[in-house]
């Protein structure tokens, strides 16, 4: 296997005392460094009404990264589709791929991203695409992002051709993004790339890899299958210090999957001090097992034994080091640390 390529997934985070323009602000000096160090690339998430969550909007998110930064890939992880109509994120994302020509990635999933209550405000206007079409919206966005676009037929036998922009040089690349078998089956069946969300199930992730591979059938686009693997990771110059960063985020998790009411992200010393209930602590153990916590060295040599039992030649970090309270909050020291002592 060649050398192990990083990437980051963000979904900036929002902590005590922070804004959302310093969340962002944080997240795109984040970008910066990313690309300065060489890493593959950046994906923002599409999560909606969390407290500790900034990225509501990738597109939004993608362009002002694409201006930050001058190599990296940019791109979405993900696009969740059912929000959406197909025309719009396909007119989206060739603006992007006309803002930064070559390294635009369109990472799409079929999950909803918020509660009930928020999905019926995102398609209440009837112009979002229901979940039993998402294979058919995925196929026609990618038409329409390319240069001769698609054609919608008429029942009368007429034709109308749909662009997603009037003079394309090139398109994004299209990964689909899941959970679960059925997103493993339809990208094989496609023939486009395939990311497994194991940062947020993990549960999984053997089978869905093994349907990928197994069914994949080649397309224009894609000769081979290509996947990569997405992980929580907190890197830190003592293990001590890693746990206690990664205690704010792992809390946060536990209340959400404990159906409890969301907040902000605690500070490190806020989720020191706040002693978890039995419930709470079963998550976080159970959680703490599928992350990467650790000294640099450490979490190193675990990422590069993981992608090596998976077959994977990149790991997509979700940086997840909490900040202390002393630290700015225009910035993610925590977050900084952990891609410096990866790549180093």
């Amino acid at each position: 296997m060649s050398a192990l390529a990083l990437s980051v997934l963000d979904l900036i985070p929002v902590r005590t005392g922070q804004t959302t323009a310093q969340a962002v602000a944080s997240s795109m000096a984040l970008a910066q460094h990313a690309d300065r160090l060489g890493l593959a690339r950046y994906w923002f998430a599409e999560h909606h009404n969390m407290p500790s969550v900034a990225s509501t909007t990738p597109p939004v998110l993608i362009a002002a990264a694409a201006a930050r930064t001058q190599r990296i890939r940019v791109g979405s992880g993900g696009v969740m589709l059912p929000n959406h109509a197909p025309l719009i994120v396909a007119e989206q994302f060739a603006a992007l791929e006309a803002i930064a020509p070559g390294r635009v990635d369109l990472g799409i999933g079929r999950a909803p991203g918020s509660d009930p209550v928020i999905t019926q405000l995102l398609r209440q206007s009837g112009t979002a695409g229901d979940v039993e079409r998402f294979p058919s919206h995925v196929q026609d966005i990618a038409l329409m992002l390319q240069p001769d676009g698609a054609t919608v037929q008429f029942t009368s036998g007429g034709e109308y051709t749909v662009k997603a922009t009037p003079v394309a040089s090139g398109s994004p690349t299209i990964w689909l993004l899941g959970s679960s078998d059925y997103s493993a089956q339809l990208a094989a069946a496609h023939g486009l790339p395939y990311v497994f969300a194991n940062h947020f199930a993990g549960v999984g992730l053997e089978r869905a890899l093994d349907l990928y591979r197994s069914q994949f059938r080649p397309s224009e686009s894609l000769a081979a299958p290509r996947t990569f693997l997405t992980a929580n990771v907190v890197a830190a110059p003592t293990a001590d210090e890693a746990e206690a960063r990664a205690l704010p985020q792992l809390r946060a998790m536990a209340r959400l999957r404990g159906n409890k009411p969301m907040r902000v992200l605690e500070t490190v010393e806020e989720a020191l001090a706040a002693a978890p209930d039995a419930m709470e602590q079963t998550l976080i153990d159970a959680m703490r097992q599928r992350w990467f916590i650790g000294s640099g060295a450490d979490v190193r040599s675990a990422l590069a034994s993981f992608a090596a039992q998976h077959g994977v030649d990149e790991i997509m970090l979700s940086p997840v080091a909490g900040a202390y309270a002393s630290e700015p909050l225009d910035a993610t020291p925590g977050r900084t640390q952990t891609l410096d002592l990866l790549v180093a």
